[in-house]
């Protein structure tokens, strides 16, 4: 019902939802009236199904929650039957996943080579919600934590600077730019930014009209010259030969990278031998 339901909310009319279904629009439309009479009110303000009521919009959110999770255990489920040996799941901030992680799950692999490794990059607040949710043992995130159920230590600490390209104005300068010449040179906002507590930076970059969340994307942007941004130095040095790192006069803050291991995970052995890879790593040479 709230597969049928979403799709039909997504779609805006029967017909598509049911070629999506591979259903008919009549066993659709039944679906949709069974599940408005469990809840005795409506979903759709119409039965052209185009526009959802209050509640079926958040019937809307509340669903696309509850599929993502049901889809993630069926994947994980399957996955598991595949790896008879076991099955490590990793989420981590990119700049980690890119840099530190082909060597840590290859050292990994390499002891156990029946074993499943499922690896997911993203951000801090996914890499959190994947592990109290139980889809990764081991995770890697931006600053510290106190979680419950889940064990942390810090990895290391990095500077946050300016990042632009090399025929920037800001990388031709000798001096150290300055708060207000990194604000006014294009400044591009991104969420690692958030948790920079000078007061005088925030203030100053509060009036930026561009704000991206994909660190690809944002280095694209910054790449073409008439933009920058501030990130820690470890995310730009895989990007060091056409990107140039430069501390910000005043900003002294740095990034703490800490790691995350989740309690009661289903291979401990396995998740064991990966935090300890991990923290054997020379994260001082990253």
């Amino acid at each position: 019902m709230l597969r049928t339901f979403v799709t039909v909310a997504q779609s805006g009319n029967l017909s598509e939802a049911a070629a999506r279904l591979g259903r008919t629009p009549s066993a659709v439309s039944m679906t949709l009236k069974q599940l408005e009479e469990h809840l005795v009110w409506r979903l759709f303000e119409s039965d052209r199904k185009n526009r959802l009521t209050r509640l079926g919009e958040q019937v809307f959110e509340l669903a696309q929650t509850e599929l993502r999770q049901f889809d993630y255990t069926l994947a994980a489920i399957e996955t598991c039957a595949r790896s008879p040996e076991g099955l490590i799941r990793v989420a981590s901030i990119p700049s980690v996943a890119a840099r530190v992680f082909p060597f840590a799950i290859g050292e990994l692999t390499s002891r156990h080579p029946g074993l499943s490794v499922e690896l997911r990059d993203t951000d801090t607040e996914q890499v959190i919600d994947a592990l109290m949710r139980g889809q990764a043992d081991i995770g890697v995130v931006s600053g510290q934590h106190t979680l419950n159920g889940i064990r942390q230590v810090g990895l290391f600490r990095d500077r946050y600077g300016v990042i632009c390209a090399p025929d920037h104005r800001l990388a031709r300068q000798e001096p150290e730019p300055t708060i207000d010449q990194v604000a006014g040179a294009g400044f591009i906002r991104n969420n690692l930014i958030n948790s920079i507590g000078d007061g005088a930076f925030q203030q100053a970059i509060a009036g930026s009209k561009v704000v991206l969340h994909n660190t690809t994307s944002l280095l694209a942007m910054v790449r073409t010259g008439k933009w920058v941004t501030v990130l820690p130095q470890s995310v730009v040095q895989a990007e060091r030969e056409d990107l140039v790192f430069r501390p910000v006069a005043g900003v002294q803050e740095r990034r703490h990278v800490s790691l995350l291991l989740r309690e009661g995970t289903a291979f401990p052995k396995f998740a064991g031998e990966l935090w300890d890879i991990l923290l054997g790593f020379d994260w001082a040479g990253t």
